[in-house]
């Protein structure tokens, strides 16, 4: 069953958009999944451009896609909570209509590129809500050298993608007018960072062997080497699209439950 709609986020003050697939016969408890979109997506594109109706049938489990726009699913420094949102807002709510199992093992965020890097956070910030995170080719993971590149020399930038624009404009208002970094957003410290004391999530990452972030992928495959998490890197042929996220998500969703 598919449901789509709004509602009133008292997180982000104003009316936000959501889609849902839940199982036909509504029991529970059920395990819970946040489907994140890519920069460039919204909450149906995950149900539009792959077969994720098809695939949930096959799984005991609620999906949930929110929209995000494109924060990186962070709290902006000129603009909305959206981290506060999908972190806190959302899975109260999700908690309070549906009868969702409350066990993080069972409580999932996947996404792809800056969904995926949302993922990464999510269980890297919030390890007691979130207990499995699927990155399908994350994107900004090392990211401190671009915002320096940008305000050695923003000009450069400009002429390297039609959008750069539009991107500049996303950067300050999630970094502010002088792109200053901040670590809390970095992935690669909130590893290193992790407390000894909280609960590990479990990570299944992918990448497609022609996508343009393979490499800091791979980088980060080698970072993850020196941590003691239950981590698992797979890559095969594909580029950054949605012939490769349909069958990534596919295998993240199956990885999820047979390592359970």
């Amino acid at each position: 069953m598919i449901l789509r709609g709004n509602f009133m986020s008292e997180t982000l003050c104003m009316s936000t958009n959501i889609q849902m697939i839940i199982p036909d016969k509504l029991e529970g408890p059920y395990r819970i999944v946040y489907l994140l979109h890519g920069q460039h997506g919204d909450q149906g594109t995950w149900i539009d451009n792959t077969m994720l109706p098809y695939y949930a049938k096959k799984f005991n489990a609620i999906f949930v896609a929110p929209e995000v726009n494109r924060s990186f699913y962070l709290n902006l420094k000129y603009g909305r909570r959206y981290f506060d949102y999908v972190s806190e807002e959302l899975p109260e709510k999700c908690g309070r209509i549906f009868n969702i199992s409350a066990k993080r093992e069972e409580t999932a965020v996947m996404g792809c590129s800056m969904g995926a890097y949302g993922s990464l956070r999510l269980v890297l910030t919030r390890p007691d809500r979130f207990g499995f995170c699927g990155a399908i080719a994350p994107a900004c993971i090392y990211f401190r050298h671009m915002l320096d590149a940008l305000r050695n020399d923003p000009s450069s930038f400009m002429n390297t993608n039609p959008e750069a624009g539009e991107i500049i404009v996303d950067l300050k208002s999630t970094y502010g007018e002088e792109l200053e970094f901040r670590e809390e957003y970095d992935i690669v410290k909130l590893v290193r960072d992790f407390p000894a004391t909280a609960p590990k999530p479990k990570f299944y990452v992918s990448c497609g062997t022609e996508d343009g972030l393979r490499k800091e992928n791979l980088l980060f495959r080698e970072e993850m080497k020196n941590h003691d998490f239950d981590y698992t890197y797979e890559e095969w042929s594909g580029g950054h699209e949605w012939y490769f996220f349909n069958d990534a998500l596919k295998k993240t969703i199956e990885f999820w439950y047979s390592d359970s």
